[in-house]
Order: structure tokens, then sequence, then C-alpha cells
């Protein structure tokens, strides 16, 4: 029964890096940076049009 527990705590670790490498690890962060970079840029964008579009507009 003592080598169960034993296995159980090897296979934990084991599975989560098979799980890791299966899902990439962890890149997901540099994608996530550049889509945090782009909407950033887009935001910006947007308001700039929004400030023009308030100066094309009649008041």
């Amino acid at each position: 029964m003592e080598w169960l527990s034993i296995l159980l705590v090897l296979v934990c670790p084991i599975m989560m890096l098979f799980m890791m490498k299966s899902h990439g690890g962890h890149s997901h962060n540099r994608n996530n940076n550049k889509l945090d970079k782009r909407v950033i840029k887009l935001e910006n964008e947007n308001r700039e049009l929004h400030r023009k579009l308030n100066e094309l507009s009649p008041k």
C-alpha cells in the first residue's frame, strides 16, 4: 500500500510536465504580450478617430 502512495506522489508532477508540454509550455505569454500591444495600439487609434470625428461633426 505504501508503494501506491509513492506512485501517486510521482505521477502528479510527471503528468503536469506532459500536460505543459502538450499545451506548448508557457509560450502563450509571448502571444498575450503581442495581443496586449496590438489592443493598446487599436485603442489609441480608436481614440484618435473619435477625436477627429468630433472635430468634423457640426455642433
